[in-house]
C-alpha cells in the first residue's frame, strides 16, 4: 500500500476514534448546596457522630408482631409491588439504550419464483421469462456515535433506571414508616381504651356510692344525675377509641396485604423507645436518602438529554453491510460463485428545520433548570424532616414526664377527694372534678407516650432508614461482566 495510502487511513482512523470519545452537550456536575453545616436542634454529639443508622430500625422497638407486619408489608404491598414493576421497566428501556451503542445484525433468507412480462423495455430483447430467485444473508447496521447522542441517551436511560430504583426504595421506606406510625396509634387506642374501661368502673362505683348516699338521704339528685352524665360520657369515650382502633386495625391490614387482619391487643407502654440515632451532619442526606438520590438521578437524566438535543446539529453516519449468497437453484445456493456482499456508508446532514432542534434543546434546557429546584427543594425538604424530628422527640420526652408526673399528682388527688367524699368532709363535685383531672391527664400520657414513639420513627426515617443503594455500581458502570450497561 502505498505510503500516502497508509497516512490518510491512519488519519481518518485517529479522528474517528477521537470523535467517538466526544459528546456534546454538559457533563454533570452535582448543584450546590445550600445546607448548614450542622443541624441547630441536634447536640454537638450526635450531629459529629457517623455511626449508621439500624437498616432493619423497627426491630428496636422488640415487638415480634410489629416485625412480622413489616416483613408482610414488604411482601405483599401493592402500592410496592408496582413501584417494583416500574423499576423493571425503567431498566429494561435502559438496556434497550445501552442496545444501541452496539452493531445490529440480522439473518435474511427468502425464495421467490418470478415472471419478466415480454412487453417491458428489458423483455423486449429477451422475451417474458420464469425464474426462481433464492437468497440468504446475514446484514449488519450501526451508527457511528460521532457526537455521543446514543452514548447521552444511554446515560440518560440508565439515571432513569436508578431514580426508578430509588423511587421504589422511597416508597418502600415510607411504607415502613407508615405501617410502624399506624401500629404505634392503634397500641395507642389500646391504651386508651385501657384507661377508659378503668374510668368506667370508677364512675360505675361512684354511681354506686352516689346512689346509696341519695337513699341515706346524705346527697341530692343533682348529684345522681351528675354522676350518671359521668358515667355516659366515659361509655361515648369508650365508643370512640374502640372505632378508632378498628380504623387503625383496618389501615395495617391494607399497607401489609391483609384485608380482615385481627391482632392481639397489647399495652404501648411496653415498646421500648429506640435509642435515638446519630443525626450526622446535614451532607451527609446526599446519600442517606433514597427520594435526594432519586431527585439527583432525574437531574443527571435531564443534563444528559441536553446533549441528545445538541447532538441533532451535527451528522449522523451510518454504516450499513451485507454478506450471504444468491442462486437461481437452491442447489447452488452456497457455491462460491452464489456469494454477494454489500458495505455502504451513509451521512445525513441538518441543513434547515425552521429552529425545531434549536426548540428541542431549549426544551431540555428548561427541564435540566426545572430538575435542579427539584433537587435543592428535596434537599432542603429532607434537612427540614430531620429537624422536626429532633424538635419533636426533645420536647414529646419532656411533655411525656410533665404528663407522667400529673397522672402520678391526679390519682392522689382522686383518691383523697374519693375518701372525702364517702367521709362526708367533701361534696360531690370535687371528686368529679378528680376524676375529670385523672382522666385527661391519663389520655394525654398516652398521646405524649405516642407522639414521642412515633418521632423517633420520623427520625429513622427522615436519616434515612439506613437504606443503602446496593445496584448503584451496576448501573453506572460499562463492565465486561455488564455490557449493557
Amino acid at each position: 500500500m502505498p505510503a500516502f495510502k497508509k497516512n490518510r487511513l491512519f488519519l481518518a482512523l485517529t479522528v474517528t476514534v477521537f470523535f467517538a470519545g466526544c459528546a456534546v452537550g454538559p457533563d454533570y456536575a452535582r448543584p450546590t448546596s445550600t445546607l448548614p453545616e450542622q443541624h441547630k436542634e441536634a447536640t454537638t454529639a450526635t450531629a459529629q457522630a457517623v455511626a449508621p443508622v439500624n437498616a432493619e430500625w423497627w426491630t428496636l422497638f422488640n415487638d415480634a408482631t410489629l416485625n412480622q407486619l413489616v416483613q408482610q408489608t414488604l411482601a405483599a404491598n401493592q402500592d410496592l409491588q408496582a413501584a417494583i414493576a416500574r423499576l423493571e421497566a425503567s431498566e429494561a428501556a435502559a438496556r434497550e439504550a445501552g442496545a444501541e451503542l452496539y452493531p445490529a445484525i440480522g439473518l435474511a433468507a427468502n425464495g421467490s419464483r418470478n415472471r419478466i412480462s415480454g412487453e417491458t423495455f428489458s423483455g423486449k430483447n429477451t422475451g417474458s421469462a420464469t425464474y426462481n430467485n433464492r437468497r440468504a444473508a446475514l446484514s449488519l447496521s450501526y451508527e457511528v456515535d460521532l457526537w455521543g447522542r446514543i452514548r447521552r441517551s444511554n446515560e440518560a436511560a440508565r439515571a432513569e433506571a436508578l431514580a426508578s430504583r430509588f423511587g421504589r426504595d422511597s416508597i418502600q421506606l415510607a411504607l415502613i414508616g407508615q405501617l410502624v406510625n399506624e401500629y404505634l396509634i392503634l397500641r395507642s387506642n389500646e391504651a386508651q381504651l385501657e384507661v377508659t374501661r378503668q374510668t368506667l368502673e370508677s364512675r360505675q362505683e361512684s354511681l354506686k356510692i352516689v346512689q346509696a348516699r341519695l337513699d341515706a338521704g346524705s346527697a341530692s339528685g343533682l348529684e345522681l344525675a351528675q354522676a350518671e352524665s359521668q358515667l355516659n360520657a366515659a361509655q361515648g369515650q369508650w365508643s370512640q377509641f374502640k372505632r378508632l382502633r378498628a380504623l387503625s386495625e383496618n389501615q395495617i391490614g391494607l399497607l401489609s396485604g391483609q384485608p380482615g387482619l385481627k391482632l392481639a391487643s397489647t399495652s404501648l407502654e411496653q415498646l421500648p423507645l429506640p435509642p435515638t440515632p446519630p443525626t450526622g451532619l446535614p451532607s451527609s442526606l446526599l446519600e442517606a436518602r433514597p427520594d435526594v438520590r432519586q431527585a439527583e438521578e432525574k437531574l443527571i437524566a435531564a443534563n444528559a438529554r441536553i446533549g441528545v438535543a445538541k447532538a441533532a446539529y451535527f451528522p449522523t453516519i451510518g454504516l450499513t453491510g451485507l454478506y450471504g449468497s444468491e442462486s437461481a437453484a437452491l442447489s447452488n445456493l452456497f457455491t462460491g460463485s452464489a456469494g454477494i456482499w454489500t458495505a455502504a456508508i451513509g451521512l445525513t446532514m441538518p441543513i434547515f428545520d425552521a429552529g425545531r432542534t434549536g426548540a428541542r434543546v431549549d426544551q431540555a434546557t428548561a427541564a435540566q433548570a426545572e430538575n435542579i429546584a427539584n433537587y435543592r427543594k428535596t434537599l432542603q425538604t429532607a434537612f427540614r424532616e430531620v429537624s422536626d424530628a429532633i424538635v419533636n422527640l426533645q420536647e414529646f420526652a419532656n411533655e411525656e414526664a410533665a404528663f407522667a408526673a400529673q397522672v402520678d399528682a391526679s390519682k392522689r388527688a382522686f383518691n383523697l377527694a374519693q375518701k372525702r367524699y364517702e367521709s362526708g368532709y367533701s361534696g360531690y363535685n370535687d371528686l368529679l372534678d378528680t376524676q375529670r383531672t385523672l382522666n385527661t391527664a391519663q389520655l394525654l400520657y398516652l398521646a405524649s407516650r405516642k407522639n414521642r414513639l412515633g418521632a423517633s420513627v420520623d427520625l429513622f426515617k427522615a436519616l434515612g432508614g439506613g437504606w443503602q443503594p446496593v445496584r448503584q455500581h451496576l448501573l453506572r458502570s460499562n463492565s465486561k461482566n455488564n455490557p449493557i450497561f
